[in-house]
């Protein structure tokens, strides 16, 4: 007989925070209270669509407000569900906790395939579904912040930011309702590749720590390292160019929708990216072998595997045969909670999502903070910097009495502009993070893995900020 889950998405988020809860030995009001969400919105709303009216669903949930603004992104796909919407606001909740993230968890929802519509559809419709979030209070600067999505990026979160400004004119801090917008309408230089980019600074940090890196079975840094990534959407792409590009790492294996490509010898991502752009498929590209069974590709060895696309895609059924050493869970909930314990008992190294992939919600933060300042980072220092670097170089040089090359020069001098801060603050958070976690996991004996250790890490910070405020 197969075997078959048991738990709902969100059943299984809450089943492997239990483990934290254990750990911490929680109250039960406090524990209950961390596994609902505070609130959750349905709407349905028409819009006319090529002559023909259509009826569209939404949801937008809100786990927890202890932080506000509640902070989540929302994504527009077929498949969207409100147990979905719960269980990714619970994760947001937690990531934001792990991270230092000052904000609470939420998350969104429509349901529509934006491949059967124009631009302009797509626009009429999400100004629609904005408009229902606004008059409903789910969208604000100070208490809903949304951010980009499956399904959705810079060009929806640009609709969303002006309508609310139309709705609300009078709020100078309008542009700080959602992140992730264009750097031209008050984006941040870093915000688009900040989730890949995450993703590369937690494998940096775990490759600092031989002895971490011992324990899942491997030696060495990142160099040659090989690697299967699965989705090759916005984090997916970052996250492999980056290790690829600048960790050399040997990206061997790309799962794709419609199959995966494979070339034990390294495939070349910018091309891999291109020859998707241009031809909507990875099957025909002439650098790498085509198989249209791209599940089975999860089972193929590497040191790294990177789910980067859909939850549940290494359940009961195929956990026992996963062979990667290391998982860096990319995705949002890629592994159930049975899939799991299975990986966790076989010795299996995973690094859970709710870390992994924070670097979104990091930079959406910096994102937000720079909206209610009203100035871009390194907008009032550069140049003071730049100068005084300047002087330090001739000061070295007076008192070498030797003289520094025009590159050298350059390097020194060079004052930190915005991606400069940006990425130095997610280099940072993903670091602080990662030491965190694991100094829990090394001096704490109820905890044998990165996710408990992140969910005990977060679940405390929540329970202490509780009782502090009085929320029961």
């Amino acid at each position: 007989m197969a075997k078959t889950e048991t738990l709902t998405f969100s059943q299984s988020v809450n089943h492997m925070v239990e483990r934290a809860f254990k750990v911490l030995d929680l109250d039960q009001g406090t524990a209950n209270a961390l596994r609902s969400c505070n609130s959750v919105l349905q709407v349905r709303f028409p819009v006319k669509i090529k002559g023909k009216i259509e009826v569209f669903t939404g949801w937008r949930a809100v786990h927890s407000t202890h932080r506000l603004p509640a902070k989540g992104g929302i994504r527009f796909a077929p498949y969207a569900n409100q147990d979905e919407v719960e269980a990714l606001a619970a994760l947001m909740t937690y990531k934001c906790a792990i991270v230092d993230v000052p904000f609470g968890g939420s998350k969104g929802a429509l349901m529509i395939d934006p491949r059967n519509y124009d631009r302009d559809e797509m626009e009429k419709i999400t100004r629609r579904f904005t408009l229902e979030l606004v008059r409903k209070g789910f969208l604000s600067p100070s208490t809903n912040v949304p951010a980009p999505d499956m399904g959705t990026g810079q060009r929806e979160m640009a609709w969303i930011a002006d309508t609310y400004k139309h709705l609300h004119p009078e709020d100078i801090n309008y542009l700080a309702c959602v992140t992730g917008k264009p750097v031209h309408h008050g984006g941040i230089r870093g915000r688009t590749e900040a989730t890949g980019r995450g993703v590369q600074y937690v494998l940096q940090e775990f490759f600092r720590h031989p002895d971490d890196v011992q324990r899942a079975g491997m030696d060495g840094n990142l160099d040659n390292k090989t690697i299967i990534i699965q989705g090759l959407g916005n984090v997916g792409y970052y996250a492999s160019k980056f290790l690829s590009e600048e960790d050399h790492a040997r990206i061997i294996c790309v799962i794709e929708r419609d199959g995966f490509v494979y070339n034990d010898k390294g495939i070349n991502i910018e091309n891999l990216h291109q020859y998707i752009i241009e031809n909507h498929t990875v099957k025909g590209y002439p650098d790498a072998k085509f198989d249209a069974d791209g599940k089975k590709a999860l089972e193929l060895e590497c040191d790294i595997l990177i789910p980067a696309a859909l939850e549940a895609q290494i359940t009961i059924e195929n956990a026992d045969k996963i062979k990667a050493r290391l998982i860096a869970e990319a995705a949002n909930g890629p592994i159930t909670a049975q899939a799991d314990e299975i990986l966790i008992k076989k010795g299996t190294t995973i690094l859970p999502d709710a870390y992994v992939n924070a670097g979104g919600v990091t930079v959406s933060y910096f994102e937000w903070i720079r909206n209610l300042s009203h100035i871009r980072f390194g907008r009032m220092q550069k140049r003071h910097d730049e100068m005084r670097n300047t002087q330090y170089i001739s000061m070295l040089e007076e008192i070498t009495g030797t003289s520094i090359s025009e590159k050298t020069r350059i390097k020194l001098k060079h004052g930190a502009n915005e991606i400069d801060i940006v990425r130095s603050g997610l280099d940072d958070t993903m670091r602080q993070a990662y030491q965190e976690i694991r100094e829990l996991l090394l001096t704490n004996d109820k905890i044998t893995d990165y996710r408990t250790a992140s969910y005990v890490l977060a679940v405390d910070k929540i329970a202490r900020s509780y009782i502090d405020i009085g929320l029961y």
